[in-house]
């Protein structure tokens, strides 16, 4: 059962990490580069599993699991879940650029207060439609 306590814990502390993302996500260049440096890495250990499967199923002895191929399901398990995180971060962070692109072409578009107050207002047959 100790044998196990190293994926519990990796798997663990990866999952929170995600929901820690997810509550207080951050923008910028630097949550882009660690992903790509990520992927970097798992593309490296794909290559590496396929030309060398015997040393997937060493690690997998290591860090508690039975198989290599259940460490490799575990993996793509916490890829789909990162994959979420990073799509839900660039879904709200594209919301509220739209929102804020809203606001200004509304404003934009106001009329001004000070004529606004000096015109008739416009009846059903002196509008145009856009």
């Amino acid at each position: 059962m100790s044998s196990q306590l190293i994926i519990k814990t990796v798997l663990i502390a990866l999952f929170a990490i995600m929901g820690i993302i997810m509550v207080f996500p951050r923008q910028g260049a630097r949550p882009l580069a660690i992903r790509r440096l990520v992927t970097l890495v798992f593309i490296a250990a794909a290559i590496l599993a396929v030309l060398n499967p015997e040393w997937l199923s060493q690690l997998a002895a290591f860090v508690g699991v039975g198989r290599g191929t259940d460490l490799v399901l575990y993996v793509l398990v916490v890829l789909f879940f990162g994959q979420m995180v990073a799509t839900r971060t660039h879904s709200a962070a594209m919301d509220r650029k739209i929102t804020d692109l809203a606001r200004a072409v509304a404003i934009s578009r106001a009329p001004d207060p000070a004529t606004a107050m000096t015109l008739p207002p416009a009846g059903p047959e002196d509008r145009s439609t856009p």
